[in-house]
């Protein structure tokens, strides 16, 4: 988690593959907003990646903005994690949304 002023960050992205679309910013927070994501994630079996770099890049796009194309290939890996994580765990299909934390 990133740590900003002694609080949390959280930021949810939402993709829809096949879209000609740029994954979306879904909701962002910090504190107890930020807790509130990442336990509406973690209640949904939705994959959370602590990267605080990331975090830090995402929070300043607006929520229901696309991701810009600098960002790209950073949320393309990201991703490409959660792809890996729903074949090694089949029963996990929230492959849609993405949590960074």
């Amino acid at each position: 988690m990133k740590q900003n002023s002694s609080k949390n960050s959280a930021v949810s992205l939402k993709y829809s593959g096949g879209s000609n679309h740029a994954p979306k910013v879904t909701a962002k927070g910090q504190g107890w907003v930020a807790e509130k994501i990442i336990a509406m994630a973690l209640e949904q079996n939705i994959p959370i990646k602590k990267d605080r770099d990331l975090v830090e890049l995402l929070e300043k796009i607006d929520v229901g903005k696309e991701i810009p194309a600098s960002l790209y290939k950073v949320v393309a890996e990201l991703l490409a994690w959660v792809y890996q994580l729903n074949n090694e765990y089949p029963e996990n299909k929230n492959i849609h949304r993405v949590k960074s934390v």
